[in-house]
């Protein structure tokens, strides 16, 4: 059995829908052929996660490995330019 992998953009509308509480799980499920499990857990992250949209603090939205990464891409950048600028002027 294969899995599927839904966007980002799939599942905030699939867990809004969820959230408006309209229609039932069961209802969603059908319409989208999704378990009803899967539906409640992306409504659960979507009501859990709402107060990162108003946070002040943008830096926060992003993850620490992200930040982590582009630190060290600047870094790994700026040493090979050294490299290039100190072999031009030779």
């Amino acid at each position: 059995m294969s899995r599927r992998k839904h966007s980002n953009e799939f599942k905030a509308k699939v867990a809004l829908e969820a959230a408006k509480e309209i229609k039932t799980l069961n209802q969603l499920a059908s319409e989208y052929k999704i378990h009803q499990v899967q539906i409640s857990k992306w409504k659960n992250q979507l009501l859990s996660n709402l107060a990162v949209i108003f946070s002040t603090n943008k830096v926060q939205a992003y993850p620490k490995q992200l930040i982590d990464d582009l630190y060290r891409q600047i870094g790994e950048v700026t040493v090979e330019r050294d490299c290039l600028k100190k072999k031009l002027q030779d």
